[in-house]
């Protein structure tokens, strides 16, 4: 009877996976075929392999590409620091209205993202230009069309999440480890940087790997707010750069350019990600 459930385990497992590798090998198969070919034989492989495809599609969007990574990278550094931070202080610190203070902050996860567009959009077009450059963007209505209007919303919302897994973690780390800290006369930004952090290594992996996927993927923000090409991040590239001229195999291929970063971080942080929704998702 156990074989009979492991073969039967076996064999969902292996089906899911297939269904889910499925898109990526037809994406993949897409990015080599002409138009002709994809509209007389979708399952069909490709009469020749088109690597200048892959070419073309790399000098157009590289630039979206490094954008979104660059972006991605900063904010995920700033919402590690600041969502640890607080987690920190919410597990361990003694303070005026914590209780109602952190649950105001778990409803904001219940707020949908499409519920604050027009609010956010209007709030950043009045908002004070904080200076530009090559990089920042030179602005127009307030921090429109600057990287501005890009990090500082994810910045602050992408903390969310993060302040409630290490806030758990915190929470869960046995006490006397603080207590002898600051019977040692340390103070509590020391605690946090050589007791906290060290003890919540996969909680940091599993807050980075769900923000930079998070604002890696993001469409609809970066559409209505930038529209200078110069700063503008992949996902809205890639769809403008398939609306020129539409060809099947450059536009796949660029999808599968794209993908590259994503594939990267779940391939050397997968690991990481698991252990740290674990412990970071309940206490000891």
């Amino acid at each position: 009877m156990n074989r009979v459930k492991s073969t039967g385990a076996i064999l969902v497992l292996s089906l899911l996976l297939m269904v889910t590798l499925l898109p990526f090998y037809i994406a993949l198969l897409l990015s080599q075929k002409t138009n002709g070919e994809v509209h007389s034989s979708l399952w069909s492989l490709p009469a020749t392999l088109r690597p200048e495809y892959y070419q073309q599609s790399w000098v157009a969007l590289y630039p979206s590409i490094l954008n979104s990574m660059i972006i991605c990278i900063a904010i995920v550094a700033g919402v590690l620091v600041l969502s640890s931070l607080a987690g920190y202080a919410f597990a361990r610190l003694k303070f005026c209205g914590k209780g109602v203070l952190f649950t105001a902050i778990i409803f904001l996860m219940m707020i949908p993202g499409i519920l604050t567009l027009v609010p956010g959009y209007l709030w950043y077009k009045e908002f004070p230009f904080l200076g530009g450059n090559d990089w920042l963007g030179q602005g127009g209505s307030g921090l429109l069309n600057t990287r501005w209007v890009f990090i500082l919303p994810f910045l602050s919302g992408g903390q969310i999440l993060g302040i409630y897994l290490f806030r758990t973690a915190y929470e869960s780390l046995p006490e006397d480890m603080f207590a002898a800290a600051r019977i040692d006369g340390a103070s509590e930004l020391q605690i946090w940087r050589s007791i906290a952090i060290p003890q919540s290594l996969p909680i940091f992996a599993t807050v980075a790997i769900l923000t930079f996927v998070g604002i890696y993927n993001e469409y609809i923000w970066p559409l209505v707010t930038i529209s200078d090409d110069a700063i503008q991040v992949f996902a809205v590239a890639v769809k403008n750069f398939s609306k020129s001229g539409f060809q099947m195999g450059p536009t796949f291929a660029g999808y599968m350019l794209g993908a590259l970063p994503l594939i990267l971080v779940f391939v050397f942080g997968m690991k990481y990600y698991v252990e740290g929704m674990s412990q970071g998702g309940s206490k000891e």
